[in-house]
């Protein structure tokens, strides 16, 4: 990784390398990447030896967008099993970092969000899920976050009476 590289932290979206530095934390000197990730204007400092074990990796490639066009509008997912058991499988497709996942998660709680209203635990998953989704694809598309979004929520939303049709047909 050099200076200047987009990359995506999961857990907390996409950013850029802005320097290396050298700290010494007990003793111990280690080398540091400086991350900015630009939703939150947060500021990281993460050891390079420890990069791939985090799960840092670079932004998608253009090309890829259409794979995440067709996962924000495909068809939603069923939850199933208690509340505890659907928020970890949920939070372990944020950790993954696979942006085709971290999307499917953003399609199918957001989806809830405009049928019917979602516990607190939900809307911070939904609103994760999407800052990561968006600050990726930022980088990307090369757009404002708010075009983004927009584009975002055209996909989640183009598929909704399709899967309403769905969820009827299933209950007859």
């Amino acid at each position: 990784m050099e200076i200047g590289n987009r990359i995506v932290y999961p857990m907390h979206g996409a950013g850029e390398v802005v320097g290396i530095e050298e700290n010494e934390v007990g003793g111990v000197k280690q080398s540091y990447y400086v991350l900015h990730l630009s939703m939150g204007n947060l500021k990281l400092m993460l050891p390079v030896d420890k990069i791939e074990e985090i799960g840092i990796r670079e932004i998608i490639d253009k090309d890829k967008v259409h794979e995440v066009a067709e996962v924000l509008a495909g068809r939603s997912e069923r939850s199933f099993g208690s509340w505890n058991r659907r928020y970890h499988a949920t939070l372990d497709r944020l950790k993954s970092g696979d942006i085709l996942e971290v999307a499917a998660v953003a399609r199918n709680i957001s989806r809830q969000s405009l049928k019917r209203k979602i516990s607190s635990g939900e809307r911070r998953l939904m609103e994760l899920a999407r800052q990561i989704l968006i600050s990726e694809l930022v980088y990307v598309l090369e757009k404002p976050a708010d075009e983004v979004t927009h584009w975002v929520d055209e996909h989640i939303e183009r598929r909704i009476d399709d899967d309403e049709d769905e969820e009827n047909l299933e209950k007859e």
